[in-house]
This record gives structure tokens, C-alpha cells and sequence, in this order.
């Protein structure tokens, strides 16, 4: 029970400390990419890959972005990774997707890349290249320091509130921000189901 309670209170501890600007930020460079028909492609590895591909389906089922990940096609993915190697498996994934101008790339990530201590070389180099084809440059992370946040148009940077619960608190949160984007009345264009339902229960419109 004890653990329990740390972390709950962590994730509450959480939320009163994320950086609201930064959200806000977010959702105006999203509002310019959709406006400008731009493209998003959403990077992560580990569980952020997982939770990359979840963020594809609700931007473009609720939200009418154009939006893709690498981490979906696990034949790519792979032949990249044995082929060319990891540290540049999603850059060259953005090089052949011809990244430009109007796009932009996603990342969800703990630490946001650090090239001093060679983690996550992959997230660092595909930053560096959207930089160069001047997309922005979104993100999620846990890390101040990470190449990421040091980099970004808009970073939400999850606050490390406990050091022994960095990695999960940051991949839940990952959750939190996007849904919180896609549910935004500014960004969303079509209707989830259960809030479809729920409006129909309240208006008594019920087959």
C-alpha cells in the first residue's frame, strides 16, 4: 500500500507541474500543420514505440491529421535496423517518407536522445534532420537535458518528480498529453464513440 500511494501521489504531483505553455504551444504549431495539410510522424522506442502507434490511430481518426509511424511496419523496421543500423533506422525511415517544411516529427521518449552518452543516437539524428528540413519538431519526454527538449518547437517535458519512477510515470504521461491534444476542441474533428453515446444517453436519444 505504501508504494501504491507514492506513486499515485507522484502522478498527481505530476499533473500540477506540467508546463501548461508548453501544451498550449504544442497545440498552435498542430492547429499550423493541420492548416497547412502538413504530415506528422510519430518516433519512440520501447513502450513510447507502442505508444507512437496508439497516437497515429486517435490523430488521425479523431483529429484528420495524416500521421504514420516506422514502428508499424516491423518488416522495415527491422530489415533498416540489420541493414544500416539502429542509430539511423528513423532517419533514413523520414528521408525516404521526404520529410519537408510543412511536416512534422513527433517524439515520445524518457530521456529525448543524448549524444554525450550515446542513448537513443536514433531519436538525436532524425531531430537533427528535421531541423535541416526545417519540420518542427514536437515531444514528449522526461528529460530537461535530452536532445529533444533542448531542440524542439514545443516540448511538454514530464516532471521528474520521483527518480525511481521516471520511465513509467513519463510513458503514462505521454498518454495524458496526447489524448489531452486529440480532445482539444481546437484539433478534434470527429466525435469518440463513448462521448457519442454519452451525448445521445443525455438527450435521451436511445434505440
Amino acid at each position: 500500500m505504501e508504494y501504491v500511494e507514492r506513486y499515485l501521489q507522484t502522478a498527481s504531483r505530476i499533473i500540477d507541474k506540467v508546463d501548461r505553455s508548453q501544451v498550449c504551444r504544442m497545440i498552435d504549431v498542430l492547429k499550423e500543420i493541420k492548416k497547412d495539410h502538413g504530415r506528422i510522424f510519430f518516433l519512440g522506442v520501447g513502450g513510447s514505440a507502442a505508444n507512437a502507434s496508439h497516437a497515429v490511430n486517435d490523430f488521425r481518426k479523431i483529429c484528420g491529421f495524416e500521421a504514420y509511424t516506422p514502428v508499424d511496419n516491423v518488416s522495415e523496421l527491422s530489415a533498416r535496423t540489420n541493414d544500416d543500423g539502429w542509430e539511423t533506422v528513423f532517419v533514413n525511415w523520414l528521408r525516404q517518407s521526404r520529410l519537408s517544411a510543412g511536416d512534422a516529427i513527433f517524439v515520445f521518449s524518457v530521456g529525448g536522445g543524448d549524444v554525450a552518452k550515446n542513448v537513443s543516437p536514433n531519436i538525436v539524428r532524425a531531430v537533427q534532420y528535421a531541423k535541416e528540413r526545417k519540420a518542427k519538431v514536437l515531444g514528449i519526454v522526461g528529460r530537461n537535458g535530452g536532445h529533444t527538449a533542448l531542440h524542439a518547437d514545443a516540448c511538454v517535458v514530464i516532471p521528474p518528480v520521483d527518480t525511481e519512477t521516471i520511465t513509467p510515470h513519463t510513458e503514462a504521461f505521454q498518454a495524458v498529453i496526447w489524448h489531452l491534444l486529440v480532445s482539444h476542441p481546437e484539433l478534434k474533428q470527429n466525435e469518440m464513440k463513448w462521448e457519442s453515446v454519452a451525448k445521445g444517453e443525455k438527450n435521451g436519444d436511445i434505440s
